[in-house]
């Protein structure tokens, strides 16, 4: 049985648990390695146990805790080449961590199978990654990117479980604080994905096979749950899609993850 967790999903940090009984990985580690180890104790896993961290992109939210909380366990790093020299360059790596760049292939490790694929974001080389488990389910996370590009989909579609980015509401962020550039470059196409895109790619998912929706990375100031939920599962079920029957829809980044077992 496959096991995920978003243990913490926002502009404030990212950081993914996907496990089974035997292996364990994470996806960025956004936040101090002290609060990366009491989310994943919050789950009852080890940080010892973790066999590796790929990493999306460079940018803070995704790898604050990465060098630290690596180090500290001794755990494999992989990233694309262009995140992992922009890595060095700021310190979040060093002689005292492990890495390599994942394959464009794919990657193994302890009976997991980690597939990047291309995201369009302002970072040097951004991915998601898609993941076959040791007992061949298949997941991914898609968050931080401006717009679902056939890449994107044809890694993503059929997975059973994803993790998709519904970052904003247009008109919150339109109306909000923001100063106007931060607002062209999140609503660019290296940017985030409003809740419009992401209901209107959950569609498509759900008709590929999908039955468990994530929605991540929301901002605290441009988004709210309810509203990123409702979104979704507006579109669904205009789509003829009902929740709990066809699909179970979760929204991330709450103060006691969940843990998915599928």
């Amino acid at each position: 049985m496959a096991r995920f967790c978003s243990l913490f999903s926002s502009s404030s940090g990212n950081c993914t648990y996907i496990g089974t009984s035997g292996a364990n990985i994470l996806v960025d580690v956004g936040v101090s390695a002290k609060r990366t180890e009491e989310a994943l104790a919050g789950i009852g896993v080890e940080p010892a146990d973790i066999d590796a961290i790929f990493i999306t992109h460079e940018h803070s939210d995704h790898i604050s805790g990465a060098r630290v909380f690596a180090s500290r366990y001794n755990i494999k790093v992989y990233a694309t080449p262009g995140t992992l020299r922009e890595m060095e360059k700021c310190g979040a790596l060093n002689e005292k961590n492990i890495y390599e760049p994942v394959n464009p292939a794919g990657t193994e490790v302890n009976g997991f199978f980690v597939k990047p694929f291309a995201t369009s974001h302002d970072a040097a080389q951004s991915c998601g990654y898609a993941v076959t488990t040791p007992d061949s389910k298949r997941l991914a996370v898609c968050t931080d990117l401006g717009v679902v590009t056939d890449t994107v989909m044809n890694a993503i579609y059929g997975s059973e479980l994803v993790l998709l980015e519904s970052n904003h509401d247009v008109n919150m962020l339109l109306n909000g604080g923001y100063p106007y550039p931060l607002k062209r470059r999140i609503l660019s196409e290296v940017g985030h994905l409003s809740n419009d895109v992401c209901a209107r790619t959950a569609v498509k998912l759900v008709d590929g096979g999908t039955t468990r929706l994530v929605l991540g990375h929301l901002s605290h100031e441009n988004n709210i749950p309810d509203l990123a939920r409702q979104t979704a599962k507006n579109a669904l079920g205009e789509a003829g899609m009902n929740e709990n029957a066809d699909y179970l829809l979760e929204v991330a980044g709450g103060e006691t993850p969940e843990v998915i077992a599928f």
